[in-house]
This record gives C-alpha cells, sequence and structure tokens, in this order.
C-alpha cells in the first residue's frame, strides 16, 4: 500500500511538472503575439471604431487577459476570446498596416503564432 502512495505521488508530481512547463509555453507564446502588436510600428489597432497605438492595443489585450477567469489556457484561447473581436460589441479587431491595407487582427495572430510555432521547435 505504501509503495501505491509513493508512486502515486511521484506521478502526480511529474504530471503537474509538465502541466507547469506547458503553462509556462503557452504564456510565452501570448506574450509573443501582444508584444508582436505592441511593437508593429506605423500601424493602427481597430478597437470598435477608434483607431490605438500598439502600446495601447497591448495594454488593451493584456487587461482582457488579466480578466479572462481563467478561459484561456492556450494561444489559440487567447486569440479566439481576447484578440479577435470586442465583448461588447462582437466587432471584430482589425490591424491597419503602415502600408494602409487593413486586415482582421485574428488573421495576423494566427500568422504570427505560426511564426513563433515554426521557429521555436
Amino acid at each position: 500500500m505504501k509503495s501505491i502512495l509513493v508512486t502515486s505521488f511521484v506521478v502526480l508530481a511529474l504530471f503537474s511538472g509538465v502541466v507547469n512547463a506547458q503553462d509556462d509555453i503557452e504564456k510565452k507564446k501570448i506574450e509573443f503575439l501582444i508584444s508582436s502588436v505592441e511593437n508593429l510600428k506605423g500601424a493602427k489597432f481597430i478597437r470598435n471604431g477608434t483607431e490605438h497605438d500598439g502600446k495601447e492595443a497591448a495594454d488593451h489585450l493584456r487587461m482582457k487577459l488579466q480578466n479572462d477567469l481563467g478561459m484561456v489556457q492556450t494561444a489559440d484561447d487567447f486569440i479566439r476570446l481576447c484578440a479577435s473581436k470586442s465583448y461588447i460589441s462582437g466587432k471584430p479587431y482589425l490591424i491597419r498596416l503602415s502600408d494602409g491595407k487593413t486586415i482582421n487582427s485574428e488573421q495576423y495572430f494566427r500568422e504570427k503564432l505560426k511564426e513563433y510555432n515554426s521557429t521555436v521547435k
């Protein structure tokens, strides 16, 4: 009985370490995504029809992430639940790039996530 209990604790400890490592990986991905818009030169983040610079956009996304009530577990969750549209109006967020092209923020963040995943293996 004692060996079963010890084995159970070891398995739980190992599993908890894996979960924490996965959490850290996802947090790094999310911070990469937020930083990518924060440092996007000459671009405007459009939320509910109002333009914001990268710093304001990043602040807003970090605020939404803090208020997520534990629903955001992955970078994909972050894109879907925080970075794609307004909670209030349901309108999609847009990004007007420095060349004048406007794209949906979900598209932007999905491309950035692919970029991150391809460089960090």
